[in-house]
């Protein structure tokens, strides 16, 4: 695995995949022959046909892990190996479409209160105020607080940067982290070595923590921060084409899926029931829709 590890790590560098993309197809690589105890350039499709059943019928790997398995592979065969005929018929499982976990504004601030780091309340309120995802608050540097122009410059998924907004009371959080931290090197939020930033897990332990402790029952993550960002915006009226291009969206289809959590779109309809109730204490026929 030795040189066709560092000959994967290449072709990931040369494709301008991220760091944290890197660490994860070569370790779902490293699984996949450790199963087997041989190199992946001796196997092909029945191997990780097998690979895959191990992984649904004795692991009971959920689809997005299986996903991410499949793409690791089929990037090693196509590009490494350069033998994508191995995994051309290799499906992708049926991913469940879930609707995104939303925080109510209440339950956005109990959890802001519940933290006591200073830094991990920067970060907080930054992921929800920005609508950042995790791996954008993270990797922010210093530089990319534009206070004069009250925007920040987010290095987004794909290497396409936008801009995100910058509240004032945002700003005046971060110039107090600031004040009290005064954090080392280019990164706004360093880790322990200021050469690197903070970890998504360290954030995301802090977040667990503040939930616990507000005793809030959703299955919250970071992430929950940018879906609570975008429904809140939208049930405030704003124009679903600027959440989109706020979020970083390439297609307004992803964005359209925060109106089905709109609170503020879903009061104005009525229960068919409760209009047919209504209509019967008035003593009425039920009213018919017109065609």
């Amino acid at each position: 695995m030795g040189k066709l590890h560092e000959q994967m790590k290449a072709d990931l560098t040369l494709k301008g995949y991220s760091e944290r993309t890197h660490e994860a197809y070569l370790r779902y690589l490293r699984g996949f022959a450790k199963h087997f105890m041989r190199s992946p350039a001796e196997m092909g499709e029945e191997e990780i046909r097998a690979f895959l059943l191990h992984l649904v019928q004795e692991q009971q790997a959920d689809p997005y892990l299986q996903k991410a398995y499949i793409s690791a592979l089929k990037f090693f065969y196509r590009t490494t190996l350069r033998r994508p005929e191995i995994v051309a018929n290799i499906p992708n499982p049926k991913l469940p479409k879930r609707m995104p976990v939303v925080l109510s504004m209440e339950e956005v601030l109990a959890i802001f209160e519940a933290i006591r780091y200073i830094k991990h309340k920067a970060m907080i309120a930054t992921t929800y105020g920005a609508g950042l995802r995790i791996s954008e608050v993270c990797s922010l540097r210093k530089a990319d607080v534009d206070s004069q122009r009250m925007r920040i410059l987010i290095h987004g998924k794909g290497k396409k940067d936008r801009y995100c907004l910058l509240s004032p009371m945002i700003l005046e959080l971060l110039r107090e982290y600031y004040r009290k931290v005064r954090p080392k090197g280019e990164w706004l939020f360093p880790g322990r070595n200021p050469q690197k930033h903070l970890t998504s897990g360290a954030i995301h332990k802090a977040l667990k923590n503040a939930v616990n402790k507000v005793g809030i029952q959703k299955k919250v993550s970071m992430h929950a921060l940018r879906h609570s960002f975008a429904t809140h915006l939208l049930e405030h009226g704003t124009d679903i084409r600027f959440v989109q291009v706020l979020l970083g969206h390439a297609s307004i289809r992803s964005t359209m899926r925060y109106t089905h959590v709109s609170n503020a779109a879903l009061s104005r309809i009525e229960s068919p029931w409760d209009r047919l109730l209504k209509t019967k204490k008035q003593g009425g026929q039920p009213s018919k829709e017109p065609k």
